[in-house]
């Protein structure tokens, strides 16, 4: 049966602000074609019309919110399918040329599973790995092993996170990009009058010198490290600690020229060449970026493509 790995923390940020309400939850299990949504994606719906999250983009969810009313009405579930080939295909179908199924199960207090969100979460929270195996002739949903047979298995992972190397102005939109994303953000910066909760509110900020809080923040292959600094004391061993160890990105801000330096630089200080492949530089996607927000979008756009590389 297929499994799914898509983003869940705005779900289960709601998970948690609407805790003990009466709530359906809609998820993607099949796709064809130009589906929208990846199978796994969620939609969580409040009794009182409230929703949270997308499973087609748009095209289908008054359908969906119908249906989770019904649902927790029923205390039940519902399969739907949806596609260009039935006649409502611009009403509740998909224009866009795909098809999806969509399993609507009620998850309010008494109905689901009660430990299941609180495990999410916990896992999540412990940087480990979640499998549910639903049963999509019963909608019953239960912990399971990733190999389990004849469910949808949905796979929680941890959160995405991103480490910033030097606190400048590109950092402060990257970080709020991030975080939109559902991505957890750590600024690093050993410079007190550049380091400020002022300059970047509601972020994580760290004023070891970074090659030390790398280390200790011990990325993993859902981590990308992107240094900014311009300062080689700072970025260079910042480099040289993400490159020891899985992250997906690893970028540096700065011109063609500038690279070229720091490859030299890196090497000199015990890097090897196969090593420095691994670096984006100049950080980002080429969107021709001028402004420090237009930078950060290009080195989010990066980020995300390292992400998802090989996904869809």
């Amino acid at each position: 049966m297929k499994t799914g790995a898509a983003d869940h923390h705005r779900i289960l940020a709601s998970v948690q602000a609407w805790r003990g309400a009466p709530m359906a939850l809609a998820t993607v299990v099949e796709t064809w074609k130009s589906a929208p949504c990846p199978v796994g994606t969620h939609m969580l719906v409040h009794a009182d019309g409230r929703f949270t999250g997308s499973v087609s983009g748009g095209c289908v969810e008054g359908d969906v919110l119908e249906t989770a009313r019904q649902v927790i009405v029923d205390n039940g579930f519902a399969l739907r399918r949806y596609g260009v080939a039935d006649g409502a295909a611009w009403e509740v179908g998909l224009p866009c040329g795909g098809d999806i199924v969509v399993l609507v199960q009620n998850v309010s207090p008494d109905f689901f599973p009660g430990p299941l969100f609180g495990a999410i979460i916990d896992a999540q929270a412990a940087g480990e790995v979640l499998h549910i195996g639903t049963n999509l002739d019963n909608g019953s949903s239960a912990i399971v092993e990733e190999e389990a047979a004849g469910l949808f298995i949905n796979s929680y992972l941890p959160p995405r996170r991103l480490i910033i190397v030097g606190a400048v102005e590109i950092a402060s939109t990257l970080a709020n990009v991030a975080c939109a994303m559902g991505i957890e953000v750590v600024l690093i910066d050993p410079r007190a009058r550049f380091l400020t909760a002022e300059r970047f509110p509601d972020t994580q900020l760290d004023d070891r010198w970074p090659d030390d809080a790398i280390r200790a923040l011990a990325p993993d292959a859902r981590t990308a490290i992107v240094t900014l600094s311009h300062d080689p004391k700072i970025d260079d061993p910042a480099l040289l600690a993400a490159l020891e160890t899985p992250a997906a990105y690893i970028a540096a801000l700065g011109s063609k020229s500038s690279q070229i330096k720091r490859k030299e630089r890196l090497i000199a200080m015990g890097a090897s060449a196969d090593q420095l492949t691994r670096i984006e530089g100049p950080a980002g996607v080429a969107i021709n970026a001028i402004s420090a927000p237009e930078i950060a979008l290009s080195i989010a756009g990066g980020m995300v493509r390292a992400f998802n590389d090989g996904l869809r």
